[in-house]
C-alpha cells in the first residue's frame, strides 16, 4: 500500500513539475509580432515653420512672405472620445499590420490644425486690382516687397477642419524591455519605434480673402512626407500607449480660397507634431 502511495505521489510530482516547466518556458504572446493587427487613436500639438503663401485669381496675384501660423488645441476634452465630435480636436488615427516581428505597414490620418496669424505686418509682393464695385478693392495697389499691415478683413486663412494628412507608413519596432529588467513582457513591454511615410493633403480650408465669399470645403491640395520616432508601452499583451515626435514637409500647390475655381493659393512648410495615442494590438 505504501509503495502504491509513493508511486502516486511521484507521478503527481512529475506532472506538476512538467506543467511548471512548460509554463516557465512557454513562448510569450509579446515575443513575436508578425501577423498582428493594431489600431490607435490620439491627439497632437503642432508647430509650423514660416511659409510664403501665394494667392492668385482674377485681378490679383500676390505673395505674403514668411507668414507664421499656430495650431488650435482643444486640451484634455471629452470630444476626443465623443463619436459625434471627434473631428473637432487635433487627432491622430492609425491602423496597421506587422509584416514581420520588427516591421509594420500602416495607414493613418493626422488631423492637424493650421491657423495663419493675422493682424500682423508682413512683406507683401504682387498686385491687387479688383473692380471698384467690390469691397476688397480698398486693398488695390502694387506691392513691391513692402512691409504691409494686414488687417483681419484682408485675409483669414486656416486649415482648421483640418490640415488632414492621409498617409501610409513603414515602421520598425524594437523591444527594449530587457534594458529595464522586465521579465514578463506579456504584462508590460517597452518598445522603441521609428517610421517614415508619405501621402496626400485633403484640407478643409476656411478662407476669407479680400472680403470675397468665404470658402470652407474639402479639397485635394498637395502631398506630404514624414518621419517619426517614439516609445510604446504595451500592457497585458493587447493595450498600449505611445508617445511620438513626428516631423515632416507639406507642399500644397492647389488650395481653394473662395467658391470661385479661379481663386487659388499655394504654400509649403515643415511641421513638428507631439503625439499621445492609445490603442490595441491583436493577432488576426
Amino acid at each position: 500500500m505504501k509503495s502504491n502511495l509513493h508511486l502516486i505521489v511521484l507521478f503527481l510530482s512529475i506532472i506538476n513539475f512538467s506543467a511548471f516547466a512548460q509554463d516557465t518556458n512557454a513562448v510569450k504572446y509579446t515575443a513575436s509580432s508578425k501577423g498582428k493587427f493594431f489600431v490607435s487613436w490620439g491627439g497632437n500639438r503642432d508647430s509650423f515653420s514660416k511659409s510664403d503663401i501665394h494667392f492668385e485669381g482674377d485681378n490679383y496675384n500676390f505673395t505674403i512672405k514668411d507668414a507664421t501660423a499656430r495650431d488650435k488645441p482643444k486640451g484634455w476634452h471629452l470630444d476626443y472620445i465623443n463619436p459625434t465630435r471627434m473631428t473637432i480636436p487635433q487627432t491622430n488615427f492609425k491602423m496597421g499590420y506587422f509584416i514581420s516581428d520588427k516591421y509594420s505597414i500602416s495607414l493613418g490620418l493626422d488631423h492637424m490644425k493650421y491657423v495663419m496669424e493675422n493682424e500682423k505686418t508682413r512683406t507683401l509682393s504682387g498686385y491687387i486690382d479688383l473692380p471698384t464695385t467690390e469691397e476688397g478693392s480698398k486693398f488695390n495697389g502694387i506691392y513691391n516687397n513692402e512691409a504691409t499691415f494686414l488687417p483681419e478683413d484682408f485675409l483669414g486663412f486656416e486649415h482648421t477642419d483640418g490640415l488632414n494628412y492621409i498617409y501610409t507608413e513603414i515602421a520598425r519596432h524594437d523591444d527594449i524591455s530587457a534594458l529595464f529588467n522586465l521579465p514578463n513582457t506579456d504584462k508590460f513591454q517597452i518598445n522603441l519605434t521609428e517610421g517614415i511615410g508619405g501621402g496626400f493633403l485633403l484640407p478643409k480650408t476656411n478662407s476669407t480673402l479680400l472680403i470675397k465669399e468665404r470658402n470652407d470645403e474639402f479639397h485635394l491640395s498637395g502631398y506630404g512626407v514624414s518621419a517619426r520616432a517614439g516609445i510604446n508601452f504595451t500592457f497585458f499583451k493587447h493595450f498600449f500607449m505611445q508617445l511620438d515626435l513626428k516631423g515632416g514637409y507639406i507642399n500644397m500647390p492647389n488650395i481653394r480660397t473662395t467658391p470661385d475655381p479661379a481663386d487659388r493659393a499655394s504654400q509649403h512648410f515643415t511641421y513638428l507634431q507631439r503625439i499621445v495615442s492609445f490603442g490595441g494590438i491583436f493577432r488576426i
